[in-house]
């Protein structure tokens, strides 16, 4: 049987490292960690840590990645968990190769996801927030395929984790397993370069926190870019998963 490859796009600041962590724990799966960075940095000129590691650890090219993503799945795994930031895609979506995967939609609400990337971007724009790139591919997609790839809101996740990732299953058409769950703590092999920078927290966790409402407000001069991101998010989010009632033992 041919291999199924899994590409979630996130947005920052969300779950998408603990998403990894969860899928990466099934026997089943590789997974791989946002491919298309360097290619960001590369196009952007945008300083982050780690910058120049970064830029020598993947290609630079969006097509060069997409036919990596689509050849042979390292281990011989059934299935390939991608890992994908939105924000790193141009906005016109050039290069991006859509066909061959199961993709889906990783999204969190504006607020919360603004006010903790304002401590590593002081004034970020809405194109940093990987939102108008979702909104883009979710278009494109249902556009193409006639069917949208499904939606998956953190907070629900962090809510129900199991109920939200038996759906998830669901929609991508592969079986649950209740290994996703729950993960050893430690750094893995597949994590990024950049890991060492951004992921304590996750290095040391086991499985999804639980959800914790934020009490912080986004600062008056980036009420545009609040604004723009609660439009599309709304957008998205009237379409995100929710658990079915399922049948007991």
């Amino acid at each position: 049987m041919s291999p199924i490859r899994i590409a979630m796009w996130s947005g920052p600041r969300n779950i998408s490292t603990a998403m990894l962590r969860s899928f990466g724990n099934r026997p089943d799966t590789y997974v791989t960690d946002e491919p298309l960075y360097a290619s960001y940095l590369a196009r952007t000129g945008y300083e982050h840590p780690g910058r120049d590691e970064i830029l020598t650890s993947q290609s630079h090219q969006p097509s060069e990645v997409f036919r990596m993503l689509l050849g042979p799945v390292p281990q011989g795994k059934s299935i390939w968990y991608q890992k994908h930031m939105a924000h790193h895609l141009p906005l016109d979506l050039e290069g991006v190769s859509l066909e061959g995967f199961r993709h889906g939609m990783l999204i969190r609400e504006p607020v919360e996801m603004l006010t903790s990337l304002l401590r590593v971007i002081p004034n970020p724009t809405a194109e940093q927030t990987g939102l108008p790139q979702q909104r883009s591919l979710w278009k494109r997609l249902l556009d193409e395929k006639g069917v949208a790839p499904p939606v998956l809101d953190a907070r629900d996740v962090l809510e129900q984790p199991e109920a939200m990732l038996r759906e998830l299953c669901d929609q991508l058409q592969i079986e649950f397993q209740s290994e996703m769950l729950c993960w050893p703590a430690g750094p893995r092999d597949t994590d990024g370069v950049w890991a060492k920078h951004w992921y304590a927290n996750v290095v040391e966790s086991t499985g999804f926190g639980r959800y914790q409402p934020k009490q912080e407000t986004v600062p008056d001069h980036l009420r545009p870019v609040l604004l723009e991101c609660e439009e599309i998010y709304g957008e998205l989010a009237a379409h995100r998963l929710s658990p079915r009632p399922r049948a007991t033992n």
